[in-house]
Protein backbone atom coordinates (compact mmCIF):
# COMPACT_ATOMS: atom_id res chain seq x y z
CA UNK A 1 0.00 0.00 0.00
CA UNK A 2 1.55 3.23 -1.20
CA UNK A 3 0.31 5.44 1.62
CA UNK A 4 0.65 2.97 4.50
CA UNK A 5 1.33 4.77 7.80
CA UNK A 6 0.73 8.20 6.23
CA UNK A 7 -1.49 10.53 8.22
CA UNK A 8 -3.48 12.94 6.10
CA UNK A 9 -5.93 15.65 7.05
CA UNK A 10 -8.52 16.14 4.32
CA UNK A 11 -10.19 19.54 4.65
CA UNK A 12 -13.49 19.87 2.79
CA UNK A 13 -15.04 23.29 2.20
CA UNK A 14 -18.47 24.51 1.08
CA UNK A 15 -18.36 23.93 -2.65
CA UNK A 16 -20.48 21.90 -5.02
CA UNK A 17 -17.23 19.98 -5.65
CA UNK A 18 -17.39 18.62 -2.07
CA UNK A 19 -18.87 15.42 -3.49
CA UNK A 20 -15.52 14.78 -5.23
CA UNK A 21 -13.79 14.80 -1.85
CA UNK A 22 -15.58 11.54 -0.98
CA UNK A 23 -13.89 9.83 -3.94
CA UNK A 24 -10.54 11.31 -2.95
CA UNK A 25 -11.01 10.05 0.61
CA UNK A 26 -11.91 6.58 -0.63
CA UNK A 27 -8.73 6.49 -2.75
CA UNK A 28 -6.54 7.63 0.14
CA UNK A 29 -7.95 4.97 2.46
CA UNK A 30 -7.60 2.25 -0.21
CA UNK A 31 -3.91 3.12 -0.48
CA UNK A 32 -3.49 2.70 3.28
CA UNK A 33 -3.58 6.28 4.56
CA UNK A 34 -5.09 7.19 7.90
CA UNK A 35 -7.32 10.16 7.09
CA UNK A 36 -8.91 12.70 9.40
CA UNK A 37 -11.61 14.74 7.69
CA UNK A 38 -12.28 18.31 8.78
CA UNK A 39 -15.30 19.98 7.21
CA UNK A 40 -15.97 23.70 7.19
CA UNK A 41 -19.44 24.53 8.50
CA UNK A 42 -20.64 25.31 4.94
CA UNK A 43 -19.31 22.01 3.58
CA UNK A 44 -21.94 20.17 5.61
CA UNK A 45 -24.60 21.85 3.43
CA UNK A 46 -23.25 20.00 0.37
CA UNK A 47 -22.30 16.53 1.69
CA UNK A 48 -23.31 14.95 4.98
CA UNK A 49 -20.50 14.30 7.47
CA UNK A 50 -21.79 10.72 7.71
CA UNK A 51 -20.46 10.08 4.19
CA UNK A 52 -16.93 11.03 5.23
CA UNK A 53 -17.03 9.33 8.64
CA UNK A 54 -18.18 6.09 6.99
CA UNK A 55 -15.39 6.19 4.40
CA UNK A 56 -12.65 7.23 6.86
CA UNK A 57 -13.91 5.13 9.79
CA UNK A 58 -13.27 8.19 11.97
CA UNK A 59 -15.54 10.90 13.29
CA UNK A 60 -15.60 14.00 11.11
CA UNK A 61 -14.47 17.17 12.82
CA UNK A 62 -16.03 20.56 12.14
CA UNK A 63 -16.32 22.46 15.39
CA UNK A 64 -13.83 23.27 18.15
CA UNK A 65 -15.94 21.34 20.65
CA UNK A 66 -17.98 18.18 20.20
CA UNK A 67 -21.67 18.95 20.67
CA UNK A 68 -22.22 15.42 22.00
CA UNK A 69 -19.81 15.48 24.94
CA UNK A 70 -18.05 18.86 24.94
CA UNK A 71 -14.70 17.29 24.02
CA UNK A 72 -12.21 19.77 22.56
CA UNK A 73 -10.96 19.07 19.03
CA UNK A 74 -7.40 20.35 19.34
CA UNK A 75 -6.18 22.06 16.19
CA UNK A 76 -2.67 22.00 17.67
CA UNK A 77 -2.67 18.21 18.08
CA UNK A 78 -4.11 17.79 14.59
CA UNK A 79 -1.45 20.06 13.14
CA UNK A 80 1.29 18.00 14.76
CA UNK A 81 -0.29 14.62 13.86
CA UNK A 82 -0.47 15.01 10.08
CA UNK A 83 2.10 14.18 7.41
CA UNK A 84 0.07 16.18 4.86
CA UNK A 85 -2.90 18.53 4.90
CA UNK A 86 -5.06 18.63 1.75
CA UNK A 87 -7.80 21.21 1.18
CA UNK A 88 -10.08 19.82 -1.53
CA UNK A 89 -12.21 21.53 -2.57
CA UNK A 90 -10.87 24.93 -1.55
CA UNK A 91 -13.33 27.79 -1.99
CA UNK A 92 -12.32 31.41 -2.59
CA UNK A 93 -13.45 32.21 0.97
CA UNK A 94 -11.28 29.49 2.51
CA UNK A 95 -8.30 30.42 0.33
CA UNK A 96 -8.70 34.04 1.45
CA UNK A 97 -8.85 33.01 5.10
CA UNK A 98 -5.80 30.76 4.73
CA UNK A 99 -3.79 33.48 2.99
CA UNK A 100 -4.68 36.12 5.55
CA UNK A 101 -4.71 34.08 8.76
CA UNK A 102 -8.42 34.53 9.47
CA UNK A 103 -8.97 31.58 11.77
CA UNK A 104 -12.68 31.55 12.46
CA UNK A 105 -13.21 27.80 12.22
CA UNK A 106 -11.47 24.52 13.05
CA UNK A 107 -10.29 23.99 9.47
CA UNK A 108 -8.38 27.28 9.31
CA UNK A 109 -6.93 27.02 12.82
CA UNK A 110 -5.68 23.52 11.97
CA UNK A 111 -4.12 24.84 8.75
CA UNK A 112 -2.34 27.59 10.70
CA UNK A 113 -1.13 25.01 13.25
CA UNK A 114 0.02 22.44 10.69
CA UNK A 115 3.70 21.55 10.70
CA UNK A 116 3.34 19.45 7.54
CA UNK A 117 3.18 20.29 3.83
CA UNK A 118 -0.13 21.58 2.45
CA UNK A 119 -1.88 20.98 -0.87
CA UNK A 120 -4.77 23.17 -2.00
CA UNK A 121 -7.21 22.24 -4.78
CA UNK A 122 -9.32 25.31 -5.66
CA UNK A 123 -12.91 24.96 -6.86
CA UNK A 124 -15.03 27.95 -7.85
CA UNK A 125 -16.62 29.73 -10.77
CA UNK A 126 -14.27 31.05 -13.46
CA UNK A 127 -14.72 34.74 -12.61
CA UNK A 128 -14.07 34.05 -8.95
CA UNK A 129 -10.95 32.05 -9.80
CA UNK A 130 -9.61 34.74 -12.15
CA UNK A 131 -10.40 37.64 -9.80
CA UNK A 132 -7.21 39.50 -8.79
CA UNK A 133 -7.91 38.97 -5.08
CA UNK A 134 -8.16 35.19 -5.52
CA UNK A 135 -5.01 35.13 -7.63
CA UNK A 136 -3.19 37.26 -5.03
CA UNK A 137 -4.32 34.89 -2.27
CA UNK A 138 -3.14 31.85 -4.25
CA UNK A 139 0.22 33.56 -4.83
CA UNK A 140 0.45 34.19 -1.08
CA UNK A 141 -0.26 30.53 -0.35
CA UNK A 142 2.43 29.51 -2.85
CA UNK A 143 4.87 31.89 -1.17
CA UNK A 144 4.15 30.11 2.13
CA UNK A 145 5.27 26.83 0.50
CA UNK A 146 1.80 25.42 -0.15
CA UNK A 147 1.26 23.40 -3.32
CA UNK A 148 -1.64 24.60 -5.45
CA UNK A 149 -3.29 21.90 -7.54
CA UNK A 150 -4.62 24.02 -10.38
CA UNK A 151 -8.28 23.68 -11.28
CA UNK A 152 -9.23 22.46 -14.72
CA UNK A 153 -11.38 23.97 -17.43
CA UNK A 154 -14.81 22.67 -18.23
CA UNK A 155 -18.48 23.14 -17.48
CA UNK A 156 -18.98 24.69 -14.07
CA UNK A 157 -21.93 24.41 -11.69
CA UNK A 158 -23.11 27.84 -12.89
CA UNK A 159 -23.44 26.50 -16.42
CA UNK A 160 -20.51 28.63 -17.59
CA UNK A 161 -17.48 27.01 -19.16
CA UNK A 162 -13.96 27.89 -18.06
CA UNK A 163 -11.22 27.31 -15.51
CA UNK A 164 -12.41 26.64 -11.97
CA UNK A 165 -13.37 22.95 -11.74
CA UNK A 166 -11.58 21.17 -8.93
CA UNK A 167 -9.06 18.73 -10.38
CA UNK A 168 -10.39 15.18 -10.51
CA UNK A 169 -9.86 13.07 -7.37
CA UNK A 170 -7.71 10.53 -9.25
CA UNK A 171 -5.28 13.26 -10.32
CA UNK A 172 -5.11 14.72 -6.81
CA UNK A 173 -4.47 11.22 -5.48
CA UNK A 174 -1.62 10.80 -7.98
CA UNK A 175 -0.13 14.11 -6.81
CA UNK A 176 -0.31 12.95 -3.18
CA UNK A 177 1.31 9.59 -3.95
CA UNK A 178 3.96 11.38 -6.01
CA UNK A 179 4.66 13.76 -3.14
CA UNK A 180 5.31 10.89 -0.71
CA UNK A 181 7.32 8.92 -3.31
CA UNK A 182 9.52 11.96 -3.93
CA UNK A 183 9.93 12.52 -0.20
CA UNK A 184 10.92 8.86 0.26
CA UNK A 185 13.61 9.14 -2.44
CA UNK A 186 15.26 12.21 -0.91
Amino acid sequence: MQLQEKKIILCVTGSIAAYKAASLLRGLVKLGAEVQVIMSPCAKEFVAPLTFSTLSVRPVLSEFFSSADGQWNSHVELGLWADLLVVAPATAATIGKMANGICDNLLITTYLSAKCPVMVAPAMDLDMFLHPSTQRNLDLLRSFGNTIIEPTSGELASGLVGKGRMEEPEVILERIVGFFDEKKNC
